[in-house]
């Protein structure tokens, strides 16, 4: 299994100056001042978040958190059954919230399962509160349990129906108020994990315009006629994560219930039935349960 440590995901500052990622070409008003120290913190990987060697890893996760498909089962299958039976213990996880576990079998140190909200367009604002509020919570999370680097898959943009292009400026814009904060020195790196060209294409488009370019990167950049938009990191090992996510992927986008993976060193296919998704309000099926049975013991 090929391992990508933190240090080798490219970082927004080097993605301009190598001209994969390019300036905004248009910057909107509200374009911040270029700010080089938080270009070299933020990282931007197209690839499988389950290879990255990094502190923690958030899981797009539901509000059972026992797992499920697209990224979510993915995490499970890389970490093992450990990680199932110590989210058994958390009951439950809310929506717009997060909760942490051991990593297992991954080579990160932490998971941070965030329950990002089912997009509903007659309620956009609650869902980018919820959504904004599950990378804020991983953040907090993360820097509460010394992690110094932390890498987010896209938050609810699978079956959740979050639109890619309206998700992504929520999950830059929460990272880059959180490293504004009085806890934001605490993290080395924040990397934001795509892989379907939905995500991509999203995270190419509106980064530039949270973290523009120095004026020495954005000098760099021009120095090729054009320049590129990014396509960095795409992944190119032949291992079993790589039909897992592109089985998932293909599930994401035909809501499919069933998540085909190869097991590796065998040529057999398993199937890996889904947990059913939750509703989208601020307490799941598995939240309501939970207090429900502390009322009873009361």
């Amino acid at each position: 299994m090929t391992i990508i440590p933190a240090a080798e995901v490219p970082t927004v500052s080097l993605l301009y100056r190598i001209n994969k990622l390019a300036p905004p070409a248009a910057p909107a008003t509200a374009t911040p001042k270029p700010f080089k120290p938080f270009n070299d913190r933020i990282g931007l990987y197209r690839g499988d978040i389950t290879k990255l060697q990094i502190d923690a890893i958030v899981n797009a996760a539901n509000n059972s958190l026992l797992g499920g498909g697209g990224v979510d089962g993915a995490i499970h299958r890389a970490a093992g059954s450990g990680l199932l039976r110590e989210c058994r213990q958390l009951r439950g996880c809310d929506t717009g919230s997060a909760k942490i576990t051991g990593a297992y079998n991954l080579p990160c140190k932490k998971v941070i399962h965030a329950v990002g909200p089912i997009y509903d367009s007659n309620l956009v604002k609650e869902c980018e509160e919820d959504l904004a509020g599950c990378y804020s919570t991983s953040l907090k999370l993360a820097v509460e349990n010394e992690c110094k680097s932390i890498a987010f898959s896209a938050l609810s943009t699978g079956v959740y129906g979050y639109p890619s292009n309206d998700a992504a400026p929520v999950a830059i814009r929460t990272v880059k108020e959180f490293l504004e904060g009085g806890d934001g020195d605490k993290l080395d790196k924040v990397v934001f994990c795509t892989f379907t060209q939905k995500d991509v294409d999203a995270y190419n488009h509106w980064l530039p315009h949270f973290f523009p370019p120095t004026e020495s990167e954005a000098e760099e950049w021009e120095t090729v006629k054009g320049g590129e938009s990014a396509e960095n990191g795409a992944p190119e090992s032949k291992g079993d994560t790589k039909v897992e996510y592109e089985e998932n992927a293909k599930k994401t986008e035909v809501n499919d219930h069933t998540s085909k993976v190869e097991v590796e060193g065998d040529k057999r296919k398993v199937e890996v039935p889904d947990i059913p998704t939750a509703e989208p309000d601020d307490e799941g099926p598995a939240t309501k349960k939970l207090k429900s049975q502390e009322g009873e013991e009361r």
